[in-house]
């Protein structure tokens, strides 16, 4: 996918994020985030969303300080809070769609471009938080299986990579990711030193398949196997749930 299909769905799923949670209210709970209220699922979007479009508008290339990042994380009450979510996530699309293409600043893993990464990260950032706050409110949820198939590598090949990650197991297992919507596929074997990445359907101890979408909301933790075909052991699937929990 390019940047400018990210920034489409980046735009689209915060614009609906927000409206739904109109509906939902600030104190409904978040059932894929036992700990979380949609007020605290706000929040913490919206700081993700003003920490990118500072490190864009920045242009260095070290990690933001603690300092700046904990004043970026900081949101106002109750009556507020829905607009500035809308307010922080306006100002970084406006971020990356009018920075230079050749803008270089820090990114947690490789990418074609600072603004490729950034626009892919965000997206998926949101269309996962669009998903919870969609379950806070009893609704179904609906991933475009490219942009599921995208997802999906995203979080084996770059996600789970990023700093501070130590992805281990002990004894060693191996998962295939195998979308039956899309071309793409991927085998990840996670040892006592750390993970590796596959692309394709190798020999695994676990194959899971299914439509993109299924696969999206399952890795993220946002669903459970409906939909998916389990081929070999699935305790290898919980194992690495446990290993991989992504919020």
């Amino acid at each position: 996918m390019d940047i400018a299909a990210h920034l489409d769905l980046l735009r689209a799923d915060g614009e609906l994020l927000a409206r739904t949670t109109e509906r939902t209210g600030l104190d409904a709970p978040v059932p894929s985030c036992p700990d979380w209220r949609i007020r605290d699922l706000l929040a913490h979007l919206g700081g993700v969303h003003r920490w990118a479009a500072f490190v864009v508008r920045s242009g260095s290339i070290t990690r933001p300080s603690r300092e700046d990042t904990a004043a970026l994380f900081q949101a106002p009450g109750d009556d507020e809070l829905l607009e500035w979510y809308r307010t922080t996530h306006a100002d970084l699309l406006k971020t990356l769609t009018t920075a230079a293409p050749d803008t270089r600043a820090w990114t947690f893993f490789e990418a074609p471009s600072t603004i490729a990464f950034w626009a892919r990260r965000q997206a998926h950032e949101t269309a996962v938080h669009r998903v919870d706050v969609e379950l806070a409110a009893g609704l179904s949820s609906a991933v475009p299986a490219d942009f599921a198939a995208d997802g999906i590598d995203e979080l084996l090949t770059g996600f789970l990579s990023r700093p501070g990650r130590n992805l281990v197991a002990d004894p060693p297992l191996s998962i295939a990711i195998v979308p039956n919507d899309n071309a793409a596929a991927w085998t990840m074997r996670i040892a006592t030193d750390g993970r590796q990445v596959e692309s394709g359907a190798g020999p695994a101890d676990l194959t899971v398949s299914g439509p993109a979408e299924n696969l999206y909301l399952l890795l993220w933790n946002r669903a459970d196997t409906t939909g998916c075909l389990l081929e070999g052991d699935p305790d290898v699937l919980f194992r690495w749930r446990e290993l991989a929990t992504v919020d």
